[in-house]
């Protein structure tokens, strides 16, 4: 009897890590879709205003956490801000990282640059292109809607006024459009926008760039 009682309390200690082990990854499986993505998707839709309007000019910054005027940007201060809501500093980060790597940016060749520059290099599409690409997690690019989850950054080609193309940066949306296809918070000129562009300029990259909370720049 003593051996089958404590088979029987054995069996189910056992049950019960099981279930407790199923129940924790449920809980990390929903603190993921609820985590960094879609935080910084929110932060980003609180660009969308109608009194900020495109404006790319130089401005000089303060540094850390330097920001041109609140009712002015353009699409990579969408995603400057929206970081920085959830205290991670790019304009910091990409600094530091051009500053050890100067080399692997386009700077030099696209800009003439000859060494970083703290006021404007997080501001440029192809420098944040390299700089998600080294820091975070470059993932395919695809036609398919399901592959692109809120708080994603993804960059295209644009065409712009006058002919040619343009970088262009935006960060998808929670919120989707009657086709399933994710919206994107993104900023091309006027005021910033939360619209169904993902497939209306071909893809060109595709990023997730999540931080923990121990490594963020302030809490």
């Amino acid at each position: 009897m003593k051996t089958g009682t404590s088979e029987r309390r054995f069996f189910i200690a056992a049950l019960t890590a099981l279930f407790l082990s199923a129940a924790a990854v449920s809980a990390q499986d929903t603190s993921a879709r609820q985590g960094f993505g879609p935080q910084l998707a929110q932060a980003a839709l609180e660009s969308v205003r109608s009194d900020i309007q495109y404006n790319g000019s130089y401005l000089a910054l303060d540094y850390p956490w330097g920001d041109v005027p609140a009712t002015q940007g353009v699409c990579s201060d969408i995603l400057v801000r929206a970081y920085r809501q959830l205290g991670v500093d790019l304009q910091k980060r990409l600094h530091e990282d051009m500053t050890a790597a100067f080399s692997v940016y386009p700077a030099a060749r696209v800009w003439g640059q000859s060494r970083p520059d703290r006021n404007i290099d997080h501001r440029r599409v192809l420098n944040l292109e390299v700089y998600f690409a080294r820091k975070g997690i470059e993932l395919p690019v695809s036609r398919d809607p399901a592959s692109y989850q809120p708080g994603d950054i993804v960059s295209w080609m644009v065409p712009k006024f006058g002919g040619g193309t343009t970088p262009h940066i935006g960060i998808v949306s929670a919120d989707k459009a009657a086709d399933g296809t994710p919206l994107v918070i993104h900023h091309l000129s006027g005021a910033p926008r939360h619209e169904n562009v993902l497939f209306l300029w071909p893809v060109k990259k595709h990023f997730r760039y999540h931080v923990p909370v121990g490594q963020r720049d302030r809490a």
